[in-house]
């Protein structure tokens, strides 16, 4: 077995005798250890030393996606969103909201969803990414006039004088030129190109393996790139190319690896890892503001606050997820937390499993943004554990500031309001809903080219 499944915050262990829990090979875990144990702003955050059993183990912490070892190991990590939620139906989650990212926005789905029920991360991203390149195909390979210097049997363009002197002083049959051709080597090809290479020792299915070296014989005339930060820097889609967006940002994701989190170490290990937490607001982000009543608008990352003034300095700016206004009123302060919270567990020191320290950011935020008065609003997502709203929270010195804490419907993407509040006058109770989506639909088969 060559890969493994597991949701946020497993533990893994080393495959020996007598092993319990999730077992990776020797290897695997060493790297894995090494990873966990690295100091400083190098650390990888997404792995984290501990014991399990009596064992030493490995845990992965809120980001998701697939670890890939470099001997090629690959372990999926998929979102925690319930109790007992089949791999299915979380990877399908989970390519849902990735669809919300800036960076994965050209993530295409045939009828629901694009999700077979044993096809991983990995595999999904990659055959993305020759469905693109599939299509920028048939619509035709762009070529560009590049300038080349030759020394040539014939005279083409313009002579370099100085050239043709230093090495054709005794040959009367050669020209040193500088001349145009038109030509398809240029960066946006060989990025692409080179990116059809890499897939082809990453991917595992025989069918995207025969899709890429058929996409890779179309591109035989083009050269790798042999500097990708730079042929990056050269991307020009001229008029007409638009047809080009699509392949090159997957390209671009593949060379770069793959996502914001890369294996570290003197062994390159390209993983595919997203914090949750950015997910999680990136998706309610897109789906909140189709909630909204009219007169409100929604805006992300506000920054125009901060906690303390010195020496007529600003010091710590205040940024929370979301702000809804209306014209330019500040109506609401919204945060999201991708944590799983349990209605069941109020009493004593658990506290539905809420933050102190997400209280106290959030009543900063108030007090700046609303001066003190109004609504703020915790948001997490929904669960069997929590399907309702809290009761309302009120700060008993805050001149009537309130704090609700409310649950946001991942397949329904909406957010669940409390019966009778302020909320209503801003939000709908529901919002026309999406298509829903389903883990058990075929994925498309990749076509053969013409």
């Amino acid at each position: 077995m060559n890969s493994l499944t597991i949701f946020e915050f497993d533990k893994v262990v080393e495959a020996k005798a007598g092993a319990v829990g999730l077992a990776v090979p020797r290897l695997v875990f060493a790297w894995l250890d090494m990873q966990s144990l690295r100091n400083g702003d190098e650390a990888p955050g997404w792995l984290k030393p501990t014991q399990l059993s009596g064992q030493r183990a490995i845990q992965v912490t809120s980001y998701v996606g697939v670890i890939r070892a470099p001997c090629g190991f690959q372990i999926e990590v998929l979102p925690k969103i319930g109790r007992n939620t089949s791999p299915e139906v979380a990877r399908a989650l989970l390519i849902e909201m990735l669809k919300c990212l800036a960076g994965f926005r050209h993530i295409k789905t045939a009828n629901a969803d694009l999700v077979a029920e044993r096809m991983p991360l990995l595999e999904v991203f990659i055959q993305q990414f020759l469905l693109a390149v599939g299509s920028l195909v048939k619509r035709g390979l762009r070529s560009d006039y590049i300038v080349r210097q030759d020394n040539l049997f014939a005279l083409r363009g313009r002579m370099l004088v100085a050239r043709q002197i230093s090495q054709n002083l005794v040959r009367r049959d050669r020209f040193f030129t500088e001349h145009d051709e038109f030509s398809q080597d240029r960066a946006e090809n060989r990025l692409i190109h080179t990116a059809l290479r890499h897939v082809l020792t990453l991917c595992r299915s025989q069918e995207s393996q025969r899709v890429a070296r058929e996409l890779s014989f179309v591109f035989s005339e083009v050269p790798p790139s042999v500097d990708i930060a730079q042929d990056i820097q050269r991307i020009r889609l001229d008029r007409g190319m638009g047809y080009y967006e699509s392949a090159l940002d997957w390209a671009k994701l593949i060379l770069q690896g793959l996502s914001p989190i890369s294996g570290m170490g003197s062994h390159h290990a390209p993983s595919l890892l997203f914090p949750m937490e950015a997910v999680f607001e990136a998706y309610v982000e897109k789906h909140l503001a189709r909630q909204l009543r009219a007169d409100f608008v929604l805006k992300a990352q506000a920054s125009s606050q901060h906690l303390v003034a010195h020496d007529d300095q600003r010091w710590f700016r205040l940024k929370p997820d979301l702000l809804v206004k209306q014209k330019q009123t500040t109506r609401l302060v919204l945060d999201t937390k991708w944590k799983l919270l349990d209605a069941a567990k109020k009493n004593g020191r658990e506290k539905y499993q809420l933050s102190q320290a997400n209280f106290y950011q959030l009543y900063a935020y108030g007090h700046h943004y609303l001066d003190g008065t109004g609504d703020i609003v915790l948001i997490y997502p929904r669960t069997d554990a929590f399907m309702e709203p809290l009761t309302v929270f009120d700060f008993p010195k805050a001149n009537g500031m309130r704090l609700w804490v409310l649950p946001f419907c991942l397949k329904e993407r909406t957010l669940k309001l409390p019966a009778s509040s302020t909320l209503q006058s801003v939000f709908v109770d529901e919002c026309r809903p999406l298509k829903t989506f389903t883990a058990h639909v075929r994925p498309p088969t990749l076509e053969p080219l013409p």
